[in-house]
Formats: structure tokens, C-alpha cells, sequence
């Protein structure tokens, strides 16, 4: 096999490794989760995703449009600008706001849990996705329980203070309100497996749309 130099070269040999493992692990992705699972695991060669993601039963496959909102701006760095443009979508990270650290110093709380309060006011039907702040997704939990209806929520802080109690607080929330969700359970997350699989959705999205 000659030397893998591009991009794309590069990250088709992943995707063929990661398969091979897959099957010599005994671990059959269901269909609709494969993509999302696959790039969670090309993100950070962390096989433990397989199981440790868990989906809602209306779980998107795809994501056609619409807005995400981080939770840090390495996460809003980490999803694919050119996706974004094709679906019409768009990506927003408010942690860096000025009014958003006026609002966590008066209402005691941290930047992450503002720009989430204010998100869910700006934009209440978005896909919220959480990689870093489990105070992030604390208040969306309480959104969800409070009624609100995001389109998605990726839930995968890391860490360890917090982390796995926000993680179950808003799979709870969300499978009680019939809120689409995607979690990781543990531990284990990140922004970059925030980011992964939000692309992984917006490909699924992208692909499927004919060339013009």
C-alpha cells in the first residue's frame, strides 16, 4: 500500500481500521447509530464509545439545517463550517459574551449555565451540544424539565466533578419529556466528541442531498 498523504486518504484508512476493530471486537453498530458512533470513536481512538453511547428512540440520524449552540468554542471550532453552509445552518458559541459573564456574576452561576439560559431563550429549538460543562447541561436539564423542546441534545461532558450526575439528570429529563438526546454515559466526552458528532450528523445530511 503506497504512503496515505491527503486528507481524505487519511481519514478513509481510519474509518477502514475502525470497522476492521469493530468486527474483530464482535460489536455490530445498529445502522442509524453507526456514523455517529464511528466518528466519536475516530475523534479520539476510544473504542469504549460503542457501548457507552446511548440514543433516544427519536434520535436524529441526520441534521438538515437549523442552529447548534456549543458549549466552548473549541466545540464550535471542531464542526465543519463548509456542512454548515450546505444544510443552511448555522453554529453559535455565547460563552465568550460579555453579557453572558454579567449574567453568571448575577445570578452566581457559571458562564456555561447563562449561555445556556440564554440560548434556550434565543434559539429554544436548537441542538444544544455540551462536550466540556456539566453546569451546561444541568440547565438544560432543568429547561427540558421545565418544558422546553430542543431539536437534539448531545450530552458528553468530561470529567470529574458532576459529570456523570449531569449526564444521567438530563437522559432522564429528556426520556421522560420525549426530548431526542444522545449521551455519553461516564466519564468519557470532550468538545472534540461534541464536535465529531455533530458532523457526523450534518454529513449524513449533506450526503444524502443530490449534486446540483
Amino acid at each position: 500500500m503506497g504512503e496515505i498523504r491527503t486528507p481524505a486518504e487519511i481519514e478513509r484508512e481510519s474509518m477502514r481500521i475502525i470497522d476492521e476493530e469493530l468486527s474483530r471486537r464482535g460489536i455490530v453498530l445498529p445502522p442509524g447509530r453507526a456514523a455517529v458512533v464511528k466518528r466519536a470513536i475516530h475523534a479520539t481512538a476510544d473504542f469504549d464509545y460503542a457501548e457507552t453511547l446511548q440514543f433516544t428512540p427519536d434520535a436524529p440520524s441526520e441534521l438538515r439545517g437549523g442552529v447548534i449552540v456549543t458549549d466552548t468554542n473549541m466545540a464550535l471550532a471542531g464542526i465543519n463550517k463548509a456542512a454548515l453552509r450546505r444544510l443552511g445552518a448555522a453554529a453559535y458559541c455565547f460563552m465568550a459574551d460579555d453579557s453572558i459573564a454579567a449574567a453568571a456574576r448575577r445570578h452566581g452561576t457559571t458562564r456555561a449555565a447563562a449561555s445556556m439560559a440564554y440560548a434556550l431563550g434565543r434559539y429554544p429549538g436548537a441542538v444544544f451540544a455540551i462536550g466540556n460543562a456539566p453546569t451546561a447541561l444541568l440547565r438544560l436539564a432543568e429547561g427540558v424539565e421545565a418544558g422546553a423542546r430542543p431539536t437534539l441534545v448531545i450530552g458528553v461532558p468530561v470529567g470529574f466533578v458532576n459529570v456523570a450526575e449531569s449526564k444521567e439528570r438530563l437522559w432522564a429529563a429528556c426520556t421522560r419529556r420525549g426530548v431526542p438526546a444522545i449521551v455519553s454515559a461516564g466519564r468519557k466526552g470532550g468538545s472534540g466528541v461534541a464536535a465529531a458528532i455533530c458532523n457526523a450528523l450534518l454529513y449524513a445530511a449533506r450526503d444524502s442531498i443530490p449534486p446540483c
